[in-house]
């Protein structure tokens, strides 16, 4: 059975990339599972996808603990504890990965005995809605990854999912899942089946117990003061807003009211501050300020000053 973890943030097509690839595999006979794991978040909060592919008929339910194929469409993920990227992988897991770096220096970072591979990572646009696509490129390097999977299959599976979306969009994920396919040519079938794990080797879950306790003791405190806090959601921003004083008019009420999250705040002088612990990149500040004094710049260039604006 194969076994496939698609790793990335949401809004860049890790649903759509085990869509495609199960669709392929299940084009070529295979029995398939597939389906994508997030909570309630939004764009840019850390999500994973899995694939199951199988000549046979296929048991296992759930997540995928021990992967065979690790996928990581955003290399910052790698850092963030919460996205899990390397839950399960051991020295027969491959991992690839979408960055600027070498798989050597991933090798060294992570310490990892499996086999590490790269994807050249999106270049920088100004239009980030383009990221998207980076999910139809790992969809098509891990079916030429795996090596079971041909052009015609891929071409026919993206064209399936993506049915009722405009010409220009399948045609554009189309070519993003082309060029995975030719980048990983190199390493065709370099994936293998694992063997089905039977019922002797599963491991039973490490149970918590709860005592029963009464409603208003144990009932979810969901109207709890402060609540959010504790939740660094910053750490789902890949661009970046930041004020320029220069230019900033203190029209406060547009850029704090705006704020979905509420993490603009207004200090003594009436200058917003951005709270980038809570602040998740949506950029909506940036679309209303009226005097264009926010700007969005990407994540890994924040000023190298304490989290201030400039």
């Amino acid at each position: 059975m194969y076994r496939i973890r698609f790793h990335g943030r949401g809004g860049q097509g890790m649903k759509t990339a085990s869509r495609i690839l199960g669709t392929a595999f299940f084009l070529e006979g295979l029995e398939v599972q597939d389906a994508p794991r997030y909570g309630a978040e939004r764009r840019g909060a850390p999500i994973f996808a899995y694939v199951r592919a199988s000549h046979s008929l296929i048991n296992e339910r759930g997540i995928i603990r021990v992967p065979d194929l690790v996928i990581i469409a955003d290399d910052s993920l790698v850092t963030v504890p919460a996205a899990g990227v390397l839950a399960g992988a051991s020295n027969q897991t491959f991992m690839l990965i979408s960055t600027s770096e070498k798989a050597t220096t991933w090798s060294h970072r992570l310490n990892f005995t499996g086999s590490i591979l790269t994807l050249p990572a999106p270049v920088e646009v100004e239009d980030r809605m383009e990221l998207r696509f980076v999910g139809a490129t790992c969809a098509g390097a891990a079916a030429r990854l795996c090596g079971i999977i041909n052009q015609t299959t891929l071409e026919q599976a993206v064209h399936d999912e993506l049915t009722g979306l405009p010409s220009t969009v399948v045609e554009k994920n189309l070519e993003k899942a082309l060029e995975g396919y030719t980048l990983m040519a190199e390493h065709e079938g370099c994936v293998k089946e694992a063997a089905m794990l039977s019922s002797e080797q599963y491991e039973i879950p490490e149970w918590i117990n709860l005592p029963f306790e009464e409603a208003s003791i144990s009932a979810p405190a969901i109207h709890s003061s402060l609540t959010s806090e504790l939740m660094p959601t910053g750490l789902w921003r890949t661009m970046r807003p930041v004020i320029d004083r220069e230019h900033c008019k203190k029209c406060w009420w547009i850029c704090s009211t705006s704020c979905p999250d509420g993490a603009i705040n207004i200090d003594a002088d009436n200058n917003p501050q951005i709270d980038y612990e809570h602040c998740k990149g949506c950029l909506t500040c940036v679309t209303v300020c009226p005097s264009h004094a926010i700007l969005a710049i990407p994540e890994h260039k924040k000023p190298t000053t304490e989290e201030t604006d400039s």
